[in-house]
């Protein structure tokens, strides 16, 4: 615990507020926002997407996108009234003395730039070290420091050839970089496993120990918040709701959103389903307002899997059940560039991967940042081609399918990437996203397939006036979201979901696996869930495989996995998740 006796705050932010500019007036996103954090403290603020919590970050540091305005309020940092400040003032903050983590780890690097190439751009720029040599030693050590123990031979590689985690790696080194007063970190371990993900959690820690780092978090981890963060921040609707030391919020919760969030939280599944208490909301929050209100409401999101899991045939009949996807000795090698010219070395992503998955079930690949998942399951969508192997679905082999059958397969087979802005068009707005499959595939006229958006907004709880919205004007959770939808658009028989809840809150992301239980019970939808989220896998995963460096170490049912874990590196994904060990109330 900090010691803040006699200590001036790092960072005061008194009465901020934050608009948007819009052609229908000046949208309020933050109002009235009061905050302080000291030297060396952490903060984290929780809230669901669109409550403010990124916008108040970006407030800081002056990162608002374009109609983003501060329209009134004071942030003090380090004694210094940085809303004063002139662009070019804030850029000699920026990185310096403020670090910046942000949560999107694609589109925030260059994907024609080197990794290195990009590390090395900071350093160079912040003054933190000079000369070519001291430069380069300088990248690889916060790259080390950030959780890449191969960083020197990854440095001439590109983000495309980095797994969602391993980009995640490069911006937390990049944040790190200059050992600044402040790190601001949005969403900074979404994109992690568990086991890196405590890497990196407790290389913050060593920073606010040793040089007085003060530690933003921006989460919808109440898990991490609970065990992390010294003081908590509750935002709703662009406002503070509750607010005070994270354990005694986060335990005896007064406000109702927060009893909500906590009823939700979906990175303590594991505990609520043995106990059963857990409820979660089922419909719109947008009717809670400030005014303390009753939670008697909700469907009990563990209740509700688990009585999924018994409509599931048990035993022998479950056998019976055809296989949808059957992967065999599936094998995936990478030629990567080395370090001098003509040099090469082979990177073995997937090593004779094989497992199947029964019709209308869900089976999750977890594992660690890097272990092959995303390479299987790219490999399965035909989007990668495996060096050996095979891949059946439905009893036949996709290997050799090539133009009409290989569309044919992609309309029953649909996937839900990690990076949900990375696999959203900036240039088409939310219902062209949307009802892109449908019009590919030419499914109903230009009526019902608007009809179909629609519909689908509400299922995966977005407002329908999103749909002339574009992209970069959703958050994150909001873009993963339209993701899911557009993955629903064509009722797919197979949907492939690649961390596809990671950056949803914990109320949504709740909605979200209540509704993907629903349809698969209604539409008999085979789900192959990739995620580092045991807690989710939980919930949602009828058998699960563990991956290790491109290996299955582990496979079994979910009870067997979480009840009997029988390998050492199992034992250790389920001890590293975040906030296991306390108990949360409602």
């Amino acid at each position: 615990m900090t010691d803040v006796t006699n200590q001036k705050p790092l960072l005061e932010i008194k009465d901020l507020q934050v608009g948007f500019k819009t052609t229908e007036g000046v949208v309020p996103a933050v109002r009235g926002v009061d905050l302080t954090l000291m030297p060396g403290q952490t903060l984290a603020i929780v809230g669901e997407s669109g409550s403010g919590k990124s916008t108040t970050a970006h407030a800081i540091i002056n990162l608002l996108p374009g109609p983003g305005r501060i329209t009134g309020g004071s942030i003090m940092f380090d004694g210094q009234e940085l809303t004063s400040y002139s662009q070019k003032k804030m850029e000699e903050v920026r990185g310096r003395q403020i670090g910046f983590v942000p949560q999107d780890p694609m589109s925030n690097l260059n994907p024609v730039w080197s990794i290195g190439f990009q590390v090395e751009e900071t350093i160079r720029a912040n003054g933190i070290a000079t000369g070519r040599k001291a430069v380069r030693e300088h990248a690889i050590q916060v790259l080390k420091e950030a959780g890449l123990a191969d960083a020197d031979k990854r440095l001439k590689q590109f983000p495309h050839q980095f797994s969602g985690g391993m980009r995640q790696r490069v911006l937390i080194g990049i944040g790190l970089s200059s050992r600044p007063k402040l790190l601001i970190a949005d969403e900074p371990t979404s994109a992690l496993d568990v086991t890196v993900q405590r890497k990196i959690l407790d290389h913050l820690e060593t920073l606010t120990r040793d040089i007085g780092t003060a530690v933003l978090f921006i989460t919808h981890d109440l898990g991490l918040a609970a065990e992390r963060a010294e003081q908590l921040v509750v935002m709703y609707k662009g406002r503070i709701v509750e607010a005070g030391p994270s354990k005694e919020i986060l335990q005896n919760p007064v406000h109702p959103y927060t009893q909500r969030l906590v009823a939700a939280a979906p990175s303590l599944a594991s505990r609520r389903i043995q106990s059963g208490t857990a409820a979660t909301p089922t419909h719109s929050l947008s009717d809670l307002d400030y005014a303390p209100t009753t939670v008697t409401e909700s469907v009990d999101l563990i209740a509700a899997a688990e009585e999924r899991l018994e409509q599931v045939p048990k035993g022998p009949s479950l056998a019976k059940r055809p296989d949808a996807i059957v992967v065999k000795d599936l094998t995936k090698v990478y030629n990567i560039r080395g370090q001098g010219k003509g040099k090469a070395s082979e990177l073995i992503a997937s090593d004779n991967v094989s497992f199947s998955v029964a019709k209308g079930t869900t089976t999750a690949l977890v594992g660690e940042s890097g272990s092959g998942k995303s390479t299987v399951a790219k490999m399965i969508l035909r989007l990668e081609d495996p060096t050996s192997g095979s891949i059946m679905i439905d009893g036949v082999d996709v290997a050799p399918l090539k133009g009409r059958p290989l569309l044919d397969l992609r309309r029953r087979m649909q996937p839900v990437f990690q990076d949900p802005y990375g696999s959203l068009d900036p240039l088409r707005n939310i219902g062209n996203t949307i009802g892109e499959p449908l019009q590919v595939h030419k499914v109903g006229d230009r009526t019902a397939r608007r009809e179909r958006v629609l519909e689908l907004l509400d299922q995966v709880a977005l407002p329908q006036n999103l749909i002339t919205r574009y992209p970069n004007e959703l958050s994150g959770g909001q873009r993963q979201r339209v993701a899911i939808a557009r993955a629903l658009a064509l009722k797919p028989d197979i949907v492939v979901l690649d961390e596809a809840v990671s950056a949803l809150d914990v109320l949504v992301q709740a909605q979200i696996l209540k509704l993907l239980a629903d349809l698969q019970a209604e539409l008999e939808l085979t789900y192959l869930f990739i995620t580092h989220d045991l807690a989710v896998v939980r919930v949602i995963a009828d058998n699960v495989c563990v991956m290790q460096r491109g290996r299955i170490v582990e496979a079994a049912s979910t009870d067997q996995v979480f009840d009997s874990p029988q390998e050492q590196y199992t034992k250790e994904l389920l001890n590293a998740i975040p906030g296991a060990g306390i108990t949360l109330g409602v």
